[in-house]
């Protein structure tokens, strides 16, 4: 099944999908919402919220992924904290994988050197999300 979804969004990125979009749009089969509703909301986080300066988006996309999938959509602080749990871990994992959070950094605008490109980002953020979410959809 991970394969599938890396295969996906590979595709979807060809297509000209941006990072956050790339990643949240390849789960829209197993998510309460239409790819072109995920696809607008998503946009925003591509680029590292448009600027290179923040979260990479396919992280921010990931944690779209696993927020929609475990929050109850009311303000329960049972399903808030799993929700954050699941965050933190997409995060952690990402960043132990991929040197930094920081779009910036991972493309290496200021050294000339990408320490993780766009490509391996989207590829391990799909990776990572299928690991948190596969319990929640199975």
């Amino acid at each position: 099944m991970e394969q599938e979804y890396i295969e996906r969004v590979e595709k979807l990125r060809e297509k000209g999908y941006n990072c956050a979009q790339s990643v949240a749009c390849t789960f829209v089969d197993l998510l309460p919402i239409d790819e072109p509703t995920l696809f607008k909301i998503s946009e925003g986080f591509g680029g590292g919220m448009g600027g290179h300066d923040g979260i990479c988006g396919a992280l921010s996309g990931a944690v779209m992924v696993a927020s929609l999938l475990s929050s109850s959509g009311s303000s329960d602080e049972i399903t808030k904290e799993k929700t954050y749990q699941l965050s933190k871990q997409l995060y952690d994992s990402f960043v132990s994988i991929a040197g930094s959070p920081i779009c910036t950094e991972l493309k290496g605008e200021s050294t000339g050197e990408p320490l993780f490109p766009c490509e391996m980002c989207i590829r391990e953020a799909v990776r990572l999300t299928w690991s948190v979410i596969e319990p929640l959809v199975k």
